[in-house]
């Protein structure tokens, strides 16, 4: 076969590629517009992708974005550890997760939204991180005053407090409030803060 023919002939598809490259169109997709407003007809075109496709990997609009959330959840899970129970630690390291992938942070606040449901994976991770704070109590690591799914409640939302913060009160400090120097003045206010409240009295 000349190499003219060879470079005709069709390759074969790569279906992992080509999943991936639907599963981030579709995060960038339902992160602008979440998941009423998102459209299959841009995630093909955002991934390059006959739409027929996104049917056969993903089935339908909701399982697309239950895939695209159980992603993300994985991410964070894997980015923000917290085995031993150590709050001050997971804070930071979300903290740093979702500054530098904002779609993460969209996507959950779109999940809350319009999904109020919980998948049994949401379920499962929770209620591992739960029993991580409760084993650290046990330890003496932590306070035991709060229980344990209220105080990863406060350190769960402190972790997103700056980045989804009110766009007055970003400006009331009279700097910006995402540049480098701003946010890592953020980020130890944040360790001392998630410090002060776990640590037991």
């Amino acid at each position: 076969m000349s190499e003219a023919a060879a470079a005709r002939k069709p390759r074969p598809r790569n279906a992992a590629a080509t999943k991936a490259l639907l599963l981030k169109a579709a995060t960038e997709e339902f992160a602008e517009y979440g998941l009423a407003g998102a459209r299959i007809d841009r995630i093909a075109e955002r991934a390059g992708a006959n739409k027929r496709l996104l049917y056969v990997y993903f089935g339908d609009k909701n399982q697309l974005f239950d895939a695209v959330v159980q992603e993300q959840t994985d991410a964070v899970l894997k980015s923000a550890p917290m085995d031993d129970g150590d709050l001050c630690a997971f804070a930071t390291a979300r903290f740093d997760y979702i500054l530098a992938n904002p779609d993460s942070r969209r996507i959950a606040a779109w999940r809350s939204f319009e999904q109020t449901e919980p998948s049994d994976a949401e379920r499962g991770a929770f209620q591992a991180r739960i029993e991580a704070v409760e084993k650290a109590q046990r330890a003496g690591r932590i306070r035991t005053d709060i229980p344990a799914a209220d105080l990863f409640a406060f350190v769960l939302r402190l972790t997103e407090s700056w980045l989804s913060a009110p766009p007055a009160l970003l400006a009331a400090g009279g700097k910006d409030p995402l540049s480098p120097d701003r946010l890592h003045q953020h980020r130890t206010a944040l360790q001392t803060a998630v410090r002060s409240l776990v640590e037991p009295p």
